[in-house]
């Protein structure tokens, strides 16, 4: 991928430039105040384009933790002035999710489960919104099962499938279904895989990852309170995700996937395979190997990030 300046992208680039951030929603225009309760901030207390502006990046992830490292991170990764350490975040006054900028990056805890990231994505997009942020990108970073993939491995999501392995999200509201689409962008993920390239022993690849309910059951797990199924349609099970393109599971990314797509935004769901799942159920690798994978989708994007910023060839 090429070095890509954010002020001189290209007339594929020119629309989308020209947009800000948008929200599906008419009832927001009448509203005198927007109370982003989850994320402690609002329109009335807080400068929303003084304070988030410059956003350009947007990077979300489960653990509160590794969202400050992150941060942390990538203010070393900009050689941006200050202490890394002296980051501050930004949604203290809750303890719902952490918020921390780091230049044009903004990082954000989502917590565990299509609930609780979707929260967040309601009150994020209209952050950026009301924040008239334009050309920005979400990535979401995490960690999955494997399917049929070596622990280590980094998948970059071409769409994010339900459980019947289709690249939707199904939605009840009031009483009834809505159904959105889960395709994620395609430039996007090309250029992550070839920025993974670029990389020294990076495995990755680019395919689809199948999104549940919960950890246990939904995932085909044997090791739960509960199981309702053998080894063996556990297995098969599996190989049809396989045969349907899904090289990894877990909880988050058709939500995701879906509310970016809506609201236009760009999109990338970016996950290390901590095992793979037709070998077992249970995380085993030594605690330093795990920490050094869950590194890997930060790498990435990091990578992916500086070549937008022209700071590397």
């Amino acid at each position: 991928m090429a070095p890509i300046l954010l002020n001189c992208m290209g007339s594929e680039h020119k629309d989308y430039i020209k947009q800000q951030v948008q929200v599906k929603n008419p009832y927001l225009d009448s509203m005198e105040e927007d109370i982003l309760y989850h994320l402690s901030l609002s329109t009335k207390t807080h400068n929303l384009p003084e304070m988030f502006g410059d956003i350009k990046f947007v990077c979300v992830g489960g653990s509160a933790n590794r969202m400050k490292a992150f941060a942390q991170f990538m203010h070393q990764e900009l050689n941006l002035p200050g202490s890394p350490e002296d980051i501050t975040d930004i949604c203290e006054g809750t303890d719902r999710y952490c918020m921390y900028k780091v230049g044009p990056v903004l990082s954000i805890s989502h917590g565990m489960g299509v609930p609780s990231i979707s929260i967040m994505l309601h009150e994020l997009i209209k952050l950026l919104h009301h924040a008239q942020c334009r050309d920005v990108v979400l990535f979401r970073l995490g960690t999955s099962g494997g399917v049929g993939l070596a622990p280590g491995t980094v998948v970059i999501t071409e769409k994010a499938v339900d459980y019947s392995f289709r690249p939707q999200f199904e939605q009840v509201v009031l009483g009834k279904v809505i159904t959105r689409s889960t395709e994620l962008d395609e430039g996007v993920a090309k250029d992550l895989l070839q920025c993974s390239s670029e990389l020294q022993n990076f495995p990755s690849v680019i395919g689809n990852t199948m999104c549940t309910h919960d950890f246990y059951e939904g995932q085909g797990r044997l090791d739960g309170a509960l199981c309702s199924f053998s080894h063996e349609e556990k297995l098969e099970y599996l190989r049809k995700a396989y045969e349907a393109g899904v090289r990894n599971i877990e909880m988050e990314s058709t939500v995701f996937a879906a509310m970016c797509r809506v609201c236009g935004l760009k999109a990338a769901v970016v996950c290390v395979v901590l095992l793979n799942r037709f070998e077992g159920d249970q995380i085993t690798s030594p605690h330093d190997v795990l920490v050094e994978y869950q590194q890997r989708p930060q790498v990435l994007v990091s990578h992916y990030i500086k070549k937008r910023l022209g700071l590397i060839a």
